[in-house]
């Protein structure tokens, strides 16, 4: 980043939101209070999967820098129900977040930064001004070298206080199950439970209670071994292989570890764990999607189930669905092409929009799957992929009745029923709604559920009952299915961040990059840039949609549409100009910068004919 650009001098708007401090110990914080760090501000939302890899990325810079760093989260929802400031802070718990959070239920900071995208990291010098804007996932390198810089010129001007920052942590309350999150009925009738916020597996007897074992250390990590030392992190879904396959590759179960971006595979005779897929690292634009299944990169694989003859994974992180074959022990990608939407047809050219949670139908012929950030239950038959309940990013909310107009809030999981109708659990709904595929309705089965991300069936001689688990009251429940839905109280809603007033005809579209210090455009393998433009519905844009390599171009628009979404997609390849030293580096390492937006617009004569998104650069706060 040039000098130039850095040296704009723009005061850092204060940091408020309704919804009030988190891991702060009770107080409220002022940036005056921040004077002498280098503050690095994360608007995030707990939904967000980009989001979750961002707190990954800051995990290494607080401790590097953990006397002259304070990272500040802003919390900016989108779905209804994450302005519930109990469901913030038990998202701040869940995902292990240790800084001070600001609960903005109203978006006041977001709009004062003039923010448009999930994550936004904002760096702020310890006087307080602004000195850059990332959007988007990838940017801990150039986070890295920006804070090096700025510990290094402030400490020369004495502007630079070491020492602890803000963050107090909270208390966190003993229980067996720590934000579980999906669940596996065995052939015994045990219950095999992913308890994601203990980096565990627990079996629990057929009561949904009772321990009977617990695989893993509870440790976050990678390590393979016994039930005593085996090492996973925030681990979701569960499926279980054929006897046939599981006597042949010599495990029985495998499990989405997502925050180790790896597939593991768990003997339940032993409790041994081994990594069956991934490398550990997670999965960027340009890496292999197809080979050895430990030699493949992965992103946040959210669900598994056995579909096919594989294990399809439920890829959230890509936005995908992916298959790993345990015999053969290779990966490929079975559906959607990273695009992030609400799209419908072949798998090659399906989108989808984190997809994390799966189930097969009886005959399996069908695979169904939970499209958590469209609010959407997809499934896919015969190498298509169609959309049952579910109408695309933005639109969400409880309501039954017919499938085209009925809405779920991001659903986590899918449950298929004796009958061949599907249980969803609505997690941001707090309930477990119904579709039937025959009459093509929902209903509704129970409410009041803790934010439920998945349900087995363990039916007996007197009805139907699945075991639910509700992950934010850290237990499984019980519930009987009903011979007749619930009435409740319907609600629709759209997501919160307001729509960009655009004016009618040519658009000029800038994405803005700019290379982080130290580094310059890496070419080396070709155009160091790429940028994706789509609409929905897609007559909104009259030309300008589609791939290109130019972060600038010209949009035009069909104002009779009046409004609807910008899907640009941007990524940027840098790599290592100099060294620590200051001298020319040999052999560069190269980074990958990356963002989708979905931006809202609104067309209307006295909108603005040029729409800029910041990649990595300084834009400052309107």
């Amino acid at each position: 980043m040039s000098e130039s650009k850095r040296r704009v001098r723009v005061r850092a708007p204060e940091l408020v939101g309704r919804g009030g401090w988190i891991n702060t110990g009770g107080k409220d914080l002022t940036l005056a209070d921040l004077r002498g760090k280098c503050v690095v501000v994360d608007f995030w939302t707990f939904c967000c999967i980009n989001c979750l890899h961002v707190l990954d990325e800051l995990r290494a810079l607080e401790e590097k820098y953990r006397d002259v760093l304070v990272v500040i989260g802003v919390h900016s929802p989108k779905f209804a129900h994450e302005t519930d400031h109990e469901a913030v802070r038990a998202a701040v718990e869940r995902y292990e977040v240790r800084h001070a959070v600001l609960d903005d239920p109203d978006m006041a900071t977001w709009k004062q930064y003039a923010v448009r995208a999930w994550p936004t990291l904002v760096v702020i010098d310890p006087e307080g001004y602004v000195v850059a804007q990332l959007a988007g996932e990838g940017h801990g390198h150039a986070v890295d070298a920006l804070v090096a810089e700025l510990v290094g010129e402030h400490e020369d001007k004495r502007t630079l206080h070491r020492g602890d920052g803000p963050y107090v942590p909270a208390e966190v309350a003993r229980t067996d199950l720590r934000f579980p999150g999906k669940v596996l009925r065995l052939p015994s009738g045990t219950l095999l439970v992913a308890d994601s916020g203990h980096h565990s597996l627990v079996e629990l007897a057929d009561d949904g209670v009772t321990v009977l074992r617990r695989i893993g250390c509870g440790r976050r990590g990678l390590v393979d071994g016994g039930p005593r030392h085996a090492e996973l992190a925030e681990p979701q879904g569960l499926a279980l292989l054929p006897a046939e396959v599981a006597a042949h590759v010599g495990y029985d179960v495998v499990v989405a570890d997502t925050a180790n971006h790896a597939l593991r595979g768990v003997s339940l005779a032993t409790g041994t764990v081994r990594t069956v897929a991934g490398t550990g690292r997670q999965w960027w634009q340009g890496a292999p999607t197809s080979g050895a299944a430990r030699s493949v990169d992965l992103s946040s694989p959210w669900d598994v189930a056995w579909f096919g003859g594989r294990v399809v994974a439920a890829m959230a992180g890509v936005h995908q669905l992916w298959e790993f074959d345990p015999v053969g022990e290779a990966l490929d990608v079975l559906a959607g092409t990273t695009n992030e939407g609400l799209e419908d047809g072949p798998v090659e050219t399906a989108w989808f929009a984190q997809p994390s949670g799966l189930a097969v139908s009886p005959d399996g012929h069908t695979l169904w799957v939970a499209d958590s950030e469209t609010s959407a239950l997809r499934e896919l038959t015969d190498g298509q992929v169609t959309t049952a309940v579910g109408e695309g990013l933005f639109d969400f909310g409880l309501r039954d009745g017919d499938a085209n107009q009925a809405l779920l809030q991001h659903p986590l999981g899918v449950t298929v029923l004796p009958d061949g109708s599907v249980a969803v659990s609505d997690t941001y709904n707090s309930a477990l709604r119904r579709y039937d595929p025959v009459t093509r309705t929902v209903s509704t089965l129970a409410t009041g559920l803790h934010e439920p991300s998945d349900a087995v069936v363990v039916a007996d001689d007197d009805g139907v009952y699945v075991m639910v688990v509700e992950s934010a009251a850290h237990k499984l429940t019980r519930i009987r299915i009903p011979d007749e839905a619930l009435t409740v109280p319907e609600a629709a809603h759209r997501t919160r961040r307001p729509a960009v007033d655009i004016a009618p005809g040519n658009v000029l579209l800038t994405v803005v990059f700019d290379a982080p210090p130290g580094q310059k455009l890496d070419d080396r393998a070709g155009p160091a840039t790429r940028l994706l433009v789509e609409a929905s519905p897609p007559a909104l844009l009259l030309s300008g949609e589609g791939p290109g390599t130019e972060l600038t171009r010209t949009l035009v628009l069909d104002d009779s549409v009046t409004e609807g979404v910008l899907h640009v997609s941007a990524h940027a390849a840098s790599c290592d100009a100099l060294g620590p030293d200051g001298k020319p580096v040999e052999y560069p390492a190269c980074h990958i910068h990356q963002q989708d937006w979905g931006v809202p617009i609104r067309i209307t004569a006295s909108g603005a004919a040029e729409l800029r998104l910041v990649l990595s650069g300084i834009e400052p706060p309107e």
